[in-house]
């Protein structure tokens, strides 16, 4: 049986917040202080939107936005992994769930070769309009409180499960990494199976601390906590060869 591994972006695959990082490609590298106060608790999205559509009236268009977006960082160790994960295909599928957007993902991963890697991308759709404004919308509407408007981590990852389910696939576990406070949700929807693996020293790492404190644990997978790509490469080698036994 095959492992799922489910990655963040931002802060996880990416050692930096793509969203805050296009701002690079602006004349000043910085945002009118009047843009920056339109911004609302839970509407992320709405605000990136009007982001792109300042930096295409600065007369920045794609070539320049992706030359900027293609110099992002991975995090330590994370191309080795991935390099591991494009190499053991029949033994691991791997998606990203993120509330970044399909171009930005798209051009860092291919800069790094590394899209082979990953089977499926869920973000916020996104394309260059006809002005050559880069347009990003929202990924779907969902009825969880504890999320952003635009994205349900949960819901997208039990949705995949299930439509894995129906074709046949059943994984014998699911790792999910990330180190966000968006990566909670899915995280509590993990069995015993499952393994959760923050980003130690982020608010995911802190949020599941809190959660798990006390008598009684309100996760049922393990907390595997990790600072490079090569921690989640031994933690994944480890559960593959338990497999095996």
């Amino acid at each position: 049986m095959k492992t799922l591994l489910v990655f963040d972006f931002d802060h996880t695959v990416i050692d930096d917040n793509s969203d805050t990082w296009v701002i690079k490609c602006t004349p000043k590298q910085d945002l009118p202080d009047w843009l920056k106060n339109t911004y609302q608790k839970g509407h992320w999205t709405e605000y990136m939107g009007r982001v792109l559509s300042y930096i295409g009236d600065q007369g920045i268009r794609e070539d320049a936005i992706r030359t900027v977006m293609e110099t992002m960082p991975y995090t330590a160790g994370m191309i080795d992994l991935l390099k591991f994960i494009s190499q053991n295909k029949e033994r691991v599928d791997c998606i990203i769930i993120s509330d970044s957007n399909t171009v930005f993902i798209d051009w860092i991963l291919h800069a790094a070769g590394a899209q082979c890697a990953v089977d499926r991308v869920f973000t916020n759709p996104a394309h260059f309009d006809d002005r050559g404004y880069l347009d990003v919308q929202c990924f779907h509407s969902h009825s969880c409180a504890q999320c952003p408007v635009n994205l349900c981590k949960r819901k997208v990852l039990e949705d995949f499960l299930e439509r894995k389910l129906i074709a046949g696939l059943q994984y014998q576990q699911t790792v999910y990494i990330g180190d966000g406070g968006n990566d909670l949700c899915p995280v509590k929807s993990l069995k015993k199976s499952d393994v959760a693996m923050p980003r130690k020293g982020y608010s995911l790492e802190r949020l599941i601390s809190k959660l798990n404190a006390g008598d009684s644990r309100h996760l049922e997978s393990r907390v595997v906590g990790w600072s490079s790509g090569l921690d989640i490469l031994n933690e994944v080698n480890s559960l593959m060869k338990q497999s095996c036994l």
